[in-house]
């Protein structure tokens, strides 16, 4: 890697929703998508907990069908669990032996929806505030240009991803050129609300959507830096752990 006092030839551009991915030329970037409450954020956690894979799906019809072939399968709809599924999208759900070594099929809401937009990238990345400095200490020593992509709420910009990819820019940025104004502007949301991201996304749209469902935990869990010491990554339709990370 070249030293620190050269100067950066890799960028790091932010997309704030799926909605606006035909706005970057990302196929040879390294995609890390970015759904904070709280399908990355589980998925980090699923792993970290020994699951064996995670496939995204679109649609409750198609991961239902994975449950005849030995998955599990889990998701929601608007926040909800999905009525019949083995588990919803709450990380603490996956904080089990239940999850060790199984297979799990997952339909979000957004997350799914915005891994399977950037399928086509390089390579596709799972970030969250639960693994960003395992992930940041990855992303610093990759020799490809990053993209951030924001899930968002139903193609809309969202502050919690937002701010994660703020968090990301401003770990990374004395290693990559930023020419990129969704990324310089997500570091400056990032830097006026991290040292207390849970106060400061009091008033966000989505954590007072999950406020009305009861799992102030699952947020405050989400914002919660650093719990999983795991990369996941996206590659043929399935989401594993990434090895051989030398971090």
């Amino acid at each position: 890697m070249a030293p620190d006092t050269e100067i950066p030839t890799r960028s790091i551009e932010v997309c704030f929703t799926p909605k606006l991915i035909n706005l970057f030329d990302y196929k040879d970037s390294i995609v890390v998508v970015i759904d904070v409450l709280r399908a990355t954020s589980t998925i980090c956690t699923a792993l970290a907990y020994d699951a064996e894979s995670i496939t995204p799906v679109a649609s409750i019809d198609d991961c239902l069908a994975y449950r005849n072939q030995g998955y599990l399968i889990a998701g929601e709809r608007n926040g909800e669990m999905v009525d019949g599924f083995d588990m919803g999208n709450s990380p603490f759900q996956y904080i089990n032996d239940k999850v060790i070594g199984r297979k799990i099929a997952l339909t979000t809401t957004n997350g799914t929806q915005a891994i399977k937009a950037v399928e086509d990238a390089a390579m596709v990345v799972i970030g969250a505030f639960v693994n960003i400095d395992t992930l940041c200490r990855w992303l610093k020593n990759q020799d490809r240009n990053i993209l951030c992509l924001c899930a968002g709420w139903k193609n809309k910009f969202n502050m919690e991803d937002s701010m994660l990819a703020g968090a990301i820019v401003h770990k990374l940025k004395n290693h990559f050129k930023i020419d990129c104004d969704s990324a310089i502007t997500s570091e400056m949301l990032y830097m006026k609300g991290r040292h207390d991201l849970f106060a400061f996304l009091e008033n966000s749209s989505h954590r007072r959507r999950l406020k009305r469902l009861h799992i102030e935990s699952d947020i405050k869990y989400c914002l919660t830096p650093n719990q999983c010491n795991v990369i996941p990554i996206y590659q043929n339709g399935v989401i594993t752990k990434l090895i051989n990370t030398h971090i």
